[in-house]
């Protein structure tokens, strides 16, 4: 079984820490300051709304970059990796759509609720990621008979998946900023109070979480620069 490089593992800590740090922040946000998001006009759908950054943050975002890190961290076969990725991106699929759905459930429908940045990004987000998904199963189940086809959209498959990663990181920072400009332009919130320093701090937390998590899924594994200089130097000098 392999085990975790020396080198990564500094950046895998801090991975986990800043995921904790995220998830903690948006608990305190959502349990302490449940008036913020009841809706001013159906208070009866105050679940929905406040299920909506859990499922979107928690869910989607930092259980997705738990499964970006699996390649690096645990230990096992292949195939193994691939099937723990596989189950954690399918979770994170469910929150994300999940979380949609809770935000436009009750109020005035889908098309009436997408008209910002945020809402815009975050349906793209989430259609790529259910792309990204059913490609993925896809050709966990038929490893044989894509065996070519894999080899050739691997690099893509990593591209789009660090793509939608990053901009499901943008989509909640623009949440963030849509949120908190709402609560203060409407004044439940001032500019200084303890929520404000919450969501930045979560804003915070999040841009720090993706680059760790980027940093970390791209890193080499195991060979050095030096050994790897050394190794073509001998096998042209061999040669």
């Amino acid at each position: 079984m392999a085990s975790v490089s020396p080198s990564l593992l500094p950046l895998l800590i801090v991975a986990r820490i800043s995921g904790l740090i995220v998830a903690g922040l948006v608990l305190v946000w959502a349990l302490v300051y449940q008036t913020s998001f009841i809706p001013h006009h159906r208070p009866e759908n105050f679940i929905y709304s406040l299920l909506h950054p859990l499922l979107m943050v928690i869910g989607f975002i930092v259980i997705s970059g738990e499964a970006i890190l699996v390649h690096r961290w645990l230990p096992g076969s292949r195939n193994l990796k691939k099937s723990v990725h596989l189950w954690l991106q399918g979770i994170a699929l469910a929150s994300g759509i999940f979380g949609i759905w809770t935000k436009f459930h009750g109020q005035d429908g889908i098309v009436a609720n997408f008209y910002s940045l945020h809402s815009w990004m975050g349906l793209i987000c989430v259609s790529l990621f259910g792309a990204q998904w059913l490609m993925g199963f896809w050709s966990f189940w038929h490893r044989g008979e894509m065996r070519t086809t894999r080899i050739r959209i691997l690099p893509w498959h990593i591209f789009l998946g660090l793509y939608t990663y990053g901009l499901a990181i943008a989509t909640a920072e623009t949440g963030l900023l849509e949120k908190l400009t709402f609560l203060q332009t409407r004044g439940k919130v001032s500019k200084h109070s303890p929520e404000s320093m919450v969501v930045n701090s979560l804003g915070l937390g999040l841009a720090l979480l993706s680059g760790v998590v980027i940093l970390a899924s791209v890193s080499p594994r195991h060979q050095t620069l030096p050994s790897k200089l050394m190794y073509t130097e001998k096998k042209c000098l061999s040669s």
